[in-house]
Formats: structure tokens, sequence, C-alpha cells
């Protein structure tokens, strides 16, 4: 209970603040009621109101269970109390995971937060990704096909959609999965769920192939004026983007007088020098 410094309007006596209310100390009067707490809106049950903790992480999709559920963690104990704790956790994990379809999911969102985190993809890409796998399990496209190939085709399929450039052949370097369980999980998503995905921009891998090959803004600019070109003269359509843009970054890098071969700009666009070459001479 709390002293205030106002008058009571009846018998200027003082007013105390009780809870939630203001009353006069000496004849009872309510001058006040529903009093706003001026302290934190959070809960902390350490005794330190400066913890801003209020009840664990947000919600994400990118766990089976939306990241509800609590987990027993490892503590500094030896002998008996340590066997207890192990056998806790590991009842608690079977009751977490009860059914086929959930440890699919556990293992498939594990592989794709490695996969998104290892090739630098925001938590859109991660989030929309772990949508599209629950979206082919509702499909039941995953009998007979990998789990591993079904997470890297969703990380691939949110990559297309978000117009992030990611080739296929980055995936599969970092995933657990070959080109052709990607390709087999992809082409049945987008066959069954209509994935909204469209032709990448070759526009989007001039950054990187700039920044991968070591090369100055300027290239990069005119890079991007050369792809401008390719697309006004329809010599997009139907060709692997990734080689359209190295092509452009090697014919800017050509115009600036800065060092690139065509062997570099094919390798890091992971297509072949005739393919440069092809696309270069038609630059031109």
């Amino acid at each position: 209970m709390s002293t205030a410094t106002e008058a009571c309007p009846e018998c200027d006596a003082r007013l105390t603040a009780a809870g939630d209310e203001t009353v006069c100390s000496e004849c009872g009067l309510v001058v006040r009621a529903d009093r706003i707490d001026h302290g934190p809106e959070w809960r902390s049950f350490s005794d330190d109101d400066t913890d801003p903790r209020r009840t664990g992480a947000p919600l994400t999709r990118s766990r089976h269970d939306r990241g509800l559920s609590t987990e027993i963690g490892h503590s500094r104990t030896t002998g008996r109390k340590r066997r207890q704790w192990a056998r806790m956790r590991r009842q608690h994990t079977r009751a977490r995971i009860s059914t086929k379809r959930e440890r699919n999911q556990v293992y498939a969102f594990t592989e794709i937060r490695r996969i998104t985190s290892a090739e630098s993809l925001g938590e859109r890409v991660r989030d929309h990704a772990c949508s599209l796998f629950e979206q082919a399990q509702e499909a039941d496209l995953l009998r007979g096909r990998s789990l591993e190939g079904f997470a890297a085709a969703v990380v691939y399929a949110a990559c297309r959609v978000a117009g992030v450039a990611r080739t296929r052949s980055e995936l599969v370097a970092t995933a657990k999965a070959d080109r052709d369980e990607l390709v087999a999980a992809f082409d049945a998503m987008n066959r069954e769920l209509g994935l909204p995905v469209g032709p990448v921009d070759p526009a989007e891998y001039v950054p990187r192939f700039v920044s991968e090959l070591d090369l100055e803004t300027a290239v990069e600019r005119r890079a991007r004026e050369y792809v401008d070109a390719a697309r006004d003269e329809n010599l997009v359509t139907g060709r692997n983007p990734g080689g359209v843009a190295a092509a452009c970054v090697y014919a800017a890098a050509a115009d600036v007088g800065a060092h690139c071969t065509q062997r570099e700009a094919a390798d890091v666009a992971d297509v072949t020098p005739v393919t440069i070459r092809n696309t270069y001479s038609e630059l031109d």
C-alpha cells in the first residue's frame, strides 16, 4: 500500500492507493477505481522487473508443433538423477512426436532449416518451404519419394516463388538429396499443387555473380543493361537464366576492361563455357 499526495475532496484527509482503488484513509471515500498500473506488462518469475521475457519464443511454421511444446533441458546431475532425467526426456519426446506424420515433419523441417541457414535464406523462404511440405503431405505426394528430396524441393520452390536466385545445383550441393530426387519432388509438387512459379529473372543472379567473381560495381551496372537488352531481344525465353546472367556479366567485364574468363563465368553459374559463348555472341 502506497500513500498518495492528493487530499480527499470530502474531508481533506490523505488518500491511499490500495490495489486498483484510491480511497480516503479517514472517511473511506473511493476517489478513483481501476487505477493504471505503470509497471511492466510481462510477468517474471525471477523476481526481476527488468526481465522482458514473457512466455517463450513466438510461434513459427518451421516447427511441427509451431513451437508450442516445451523441452526438458540437460542438467549437471550424476548417477541416478541423471538417468531419471534421461528417461523423462525420452518419454517427453515420444509424447511430443506420436505419429509417423509428425516424425516426418520433424526430420524434414530440421533439414529445411539447415538448408536455408547454409544458403543464407530468410525466414520467409524457410516458413514458406515448411508450409509447402505440409501441403505435399496432405496431398500424399511423399509416398515412394525421399524426405531429403522433398526438403530440398520445397526450399527451391519457395525460392522460385519469392524471386530469390538459387539454382538446383546450389541447393543439391547443400542438401542431402541428389539432383534427381529434387527434380522428381519439385515436378510432383508443381504438377499436383500448381505452384505459382515462373521463370527466374536473370537480373536476380547478377549481383551474386559479380560478388563471387570479385568484380567492380561498374560491371554490375553494365551487366544489368545487357540483361535488359537480352530481355528485349527475347534471348531469355527458354534459356538457363543463370547462364544468361553469367554471359551478361562476362560481356560487361569485357566492356570495362575487368578480368573475367568464360570458364570463370561458367563455373560461377554452373553452366558450360559453350553456353556463355553462344549467349555472348548473340548479345553482340
